[in-house]
C-alpha cells in the first residue's frame, strides 16, 4: 500500500501569495496580497500568519518549524510532506496552480536555504514566481521578455547554468557572452531609460532587480496589476 502523503491542489485563477519562514518586512504583506489574494505557507511561514491573524488555504511542508499554536490552529490546512529530497520551497510550488506566484520569507535568510530557493525557481519553469526580498525582486527570466525601466535602474542578471542570450537596452549589452556560474555572470548591468528586452537560450537565468519595479516585471509577464504597485 502506498502511504506517501498526496499533496494538495490549489488551484487559482488569481496570484498566490506564499510565505515561508524568513524575514517578512512589516508592509510587504499589504503589497502582496492585493496583487495575489491566495495564501499558501511553507511550513514556518504558517507561524507568521498566525501572527497577523491571517488565514492560509494550504499549509505544506515537512512541518518541522511551525509552532504548535500554528499547527492547532491550521490543522484543517495542514498538509505533511516529510519526503527530504526537496525543500519546502519545491513541496509549496509542487501544489500550486495559478497564473503566478509572489514569494515572501525566502530571501535573505540562511545562505543555504536561499540557494536551496533559487535552484527551485528551475524546477517550475511554467509558473511565474517572483521573490520578494528586502531590496530585491528576483525571477527566473522567460526566453523572451521586456521591461520597461528608467535610465539607470540596476538589471541584474545571473546564470543557474549555460545560457546565453541578447539584449536591447542596457548598458553593457549582453550579446556574445557565454553565461555560466563559472564563467561569466551579469551583474550590477544597468537600463538605458525606456524598453529592456531580453532574450535566452534556455530558462536558466534569473534575473535581480529593485523591488521598486515588481509592478514593470509583472506587466513584462502579462500580468499588468490593475492598479500601480507600490513595492517599497
Amino acid at each position: 500500500m502506498n502511504n506517501m502523503p498526496i499533496a494538495p491542489k490549489v488551484k487559482s485563477l488569481s496570484g498566490v501569495t506564499l510565505l515561508g519562514g524568513g524575514a517578512v518586512g512589516r508592509r510587504d504583506l499589504d503589497i502582496c496580497l492585493p496583487l495575489a489574494p491566495v495564501l499558501v505557507a511553507a511550513d514556518g511561514g504558517a507561524n507568521r500568519l498566525l501572527a497577523r491573524d491571517l488565514r492560509p488555504v494550504a499549509v505544506v511542508g515537512d512541518m518541522d518549524s511551525i509552532s504548535p499554536a500554528a499547527r492547532a490552529a491550521f490543522g484543517d490546512v495542514l498538509h505533511h510532506m516529510p519526503a527530504q529530497d526537496d525543500t519546502d520551497f519545491d513541496k509549496a510550488l509542487a501544489c500550486i496552480d495559478a497564473p503566478f506566484v509572489l514569494g515572501l520569507g525566502f530571501v535573505g535568510a540562511r545562505v543555504d536555504h536561499g540557494l536551496a530557493v533559487l535552484a527551485g525557481l528551475l524546477h517550475r519553469p511554467d509558473l511565474p514566481v517572483f521573490l520578494l526580498g528586502a531590496r530585491d525582486v528576483i525571477f527566473l527570466a522567460p526566453l523572451a521578455m521586456t521591461l520597461d525601466l528608467p535610465r539607470g535602474v540596476r538589471v541584474s542578471l545571473f546564470p543557474m547554468g549555460a545560457v546565453a542570450g541578447q539584449s536591447q537596452g542596457l548598458d553593457w549589452p549582453i550579446g556574445g557572452i557565454d553565461f555560466a556560474p563559472d564563467r561569466a555572470i551579469g551583474t550590477s548591468n544597468r537600463a538605458r531609460g525606456g524598453a529592456v528586452s531580453l532574450q535566452f537560450d534556455a530558462r536558466k537565468m534569473l534575473v535581480i532587480l529593485p523591488r521598486a519595479h515588481l509592478g514593470a516585471v509583472l506587466c513584462g509577464f502579462g500580468l499588468a496589476p490593475q492598479e500601480p504597485v507600490r513595492a517599497e
